[in-house]
Parts: structure tokens; C-alpha cells; sequence
């Protein structure tokens, strides 16, 4: 099928466009910059200009294509609260052109702990007040006639990235410690990123309509773990941190810092067959990260 992909040169995208090309789907690639385009057209994928926020673009985008995969997101954090307004806007447009015609949707979203356990896909979403809206977003517009799933992200990693703990290492840095909450016990899912890529192929061919799927590798990685591995990197010394301290060490951070967030994926391995390959885990690239090269 022709599939557009938001964010199609993005840290998830950049992924998700080969692996959709090697299994012979064509892509159409949104690209908001003239080196975005050169990449999309050297990796065999056509071009369609635009961004997030143009909204005209992505229904033009929708519009030629048999299917989407919305993994464009702004992750400017001084403009979170926009950023979320923005992601809705997008998908509820991409929607207004799907809308009855029965071809999939996959949104991209993250994933909301689960007190005294792992979440699963079949566990609703609790935003807890939080303004991202991506997956109610999505999963709207099933009664509007659109197959749309959910692909959610845990710690999505490779040697260069990291996803939260990307901030954690930046903080780590700045403060000249590497910080954990408590005994330091609570646990981050996560996934390397060249595993990310089958999820969203699958769930664009095989996802039924309202599912959701967890593209993770691992259930839970100890955040003492995390930091010790951001020690080791830096050669900083490693210290626990009461609640109240850690509020003020890692500032918007802190309310992450000591979350138990740990995620399962064994109903996404059932139903679409698809299993994390053998990529390095999140500890191992850290210990290798470009992000501790001088």
C-alpha cells in the first residue's frame, strides 16, 4: 500500500520508512526542510512538503495515500502544552480525510504506568491531567470509520538517544551527580529502536481497529540502573535522593524520576507475531552511548 508517515525523518520514522519499503509498501514521507526531503528521496521514499502544523499538507498527505503513520511529534518540552494541542489537531485532520473509508490510522503514544504492575495493551490509558491526547485522539475516530490503532512507546534507545533518560544524562552533567529516587527500585520499559520499526509495519497491516500495542523489548530497567550506567559514562559519583530532593534536582523531570512505569508487551507478541530482536538492551547502550564521548 502507499503509507504516509508523519515524522518520516525523525528518530521512530527514520526506522519506520525502511522497514515499510523493504516490505514492498510504497512511502510517502512529510519533510518540513530541503536535507529532510534529500534523505526520504536517497532512502527510496516519494516526498510530500509540510509540518505538523499545517494542516492543509496533512490532509493532502492522507489524501493520496491507502494508509498513515503518525509519528511526528514536537518534542520541545518549553512548549509542551502546545506541542500536545498541536499532535491532536493533526490527528483529528488526518481523520476528517480517512473517515469511512476503513483504511488504518497508527498514532503514536506513550505509555501510562499501572500501579503494582506492568501495563498492558488491553489497560486504558489514565492521563492523570497530563495534555498529551494522541491516543483518545486516534482511537475517536474508529466510530468515524477509520481503522486506527495505537502504537505505544516506552524508552525508545540506541547509542545516540534515549528518550527521557536523554534528560536525566544532560541533568547528570549539570549537576556534576548522577541521581536516583529512594532505593532507586522503581523501573522505565524500554526498546531499542530498530525494534520499533516492525510494530508500526504490523499494526498498519494486521492492527484491527481500537487496538493498542506496546512496542517494548523491556518490562522494566531499574532507574538505580540508569543511573549508575550515567556514572560510569561520566565518571561522576552516583547518590540517592529523598522525593523532595529529587523534585528540585531534576526540575520538570521530577515527577518521572522515581515513577514505576513498567510495561508488558506479550499481547502485542501474540496477536501481530511480532518479537524484539536481539538489539543491544537499554544498560548496554548506555555503556556505549556517543552521548559520554568527549
Amino acid at each position: 500500500m502507499r503509507v504516509f508517515v508523519t515524522g518520516a525523518t525523525g528518530f521512530i520514522g527514520a526506522v519506520v520508512v525502511p522497514e515499510l519499503l523493504k516490505a514492498g509498501h510504497q512511502v510517502l514521507g512529510l519533510s518540513r526542510s530541503d536535507e529532510g526531503a534529500k534523505a526520504l528521496l536517497a532512502a527510496g521514499a516519494e516526498v510530500h512538503r509540510g509540518n505538523l502544523e499545517d494542516l492543509d499538507s496533512l490532509r493532502s498527505g492522507a489524501a493520496q495515500s491507502d494508509g498513515v503513520i503518525h509519528a511526528g511529534f514536537n518534542h520541545d518540552f518549553s512548549r509542551f502544552v502546545q506541542n500536545c494541542e498541536d499532535d491532536r489537531r493533526a490527528i483529528e485532520a488526518i481523520g476528517d480525510v480517512l473517515a469511512g473509508s476503513n483504511r488504518p490510522l497508527v498514532v503514536t503514544a506513550g505509555i501510562a504506568p499501572t500501579p503494582g504492575r506492568a501495563t498492558t495493551e488491553d489497560d486504558a490509558t489514565a492521563h492523570n491531567g497530563t495534555p498529551r491526547m494522541s491516543e483518545p485522539a486516534g482511537l475517536a475516530l474508529v466510530a468515524r470509520g477509520v481503522r486506527a490503532t495505537v502504537v505505544r512507546l516506552p524508552q525508545v534507545h540506541d547509542r545516540d538517544r534515549a528518550g527521557l533518560v536523554t534528560y536525566l544524562i544532560a541533568i547528570a552533567r549539570e549537576k556534576g551527580v548522577s541521581a536516583y529516587v529512594g532505593a532507586g527500585l522503581n523501573r522505565w520499559s524500554a526498546v531499542h529502536r530498530l525494534d520499533t520499526a516492525p510494530v508500526y509495519r504490523l499494526a498498519l497491516e494486521k492492527g484491527t481497529a481500537g487496538s493498542r500495542f506496546h512496542a517494548v523489548g523491556e518490562e522494566g530497567v531499574a532507574l538505580r540502573d540508569i543511573a549508575e550506567a550515567i556514572g560510569r559514562g561520566l565518571k561522576i559519583p552516583v547518590v540517592s535522593l529523598s522525593p523532595e530532593e529529587a523534585a528540585s534536582h531534576f526540575g520538570w523531570l521530577g515527577v518521572f524520576s522515581g515513577m514505576d512505569n513498567s510495561a508488558s508487551s506479550a499481547l502485542t507478541q501474540q496477536r501481530l507475531g511480532w518479537h524484539p530482536t536481539q538489539q543491544p538492551g537499554l544498560i548496554e547502550d548506555l555503556d556505549h552511548a556517543n552521548a559520554f564521548v568527549a
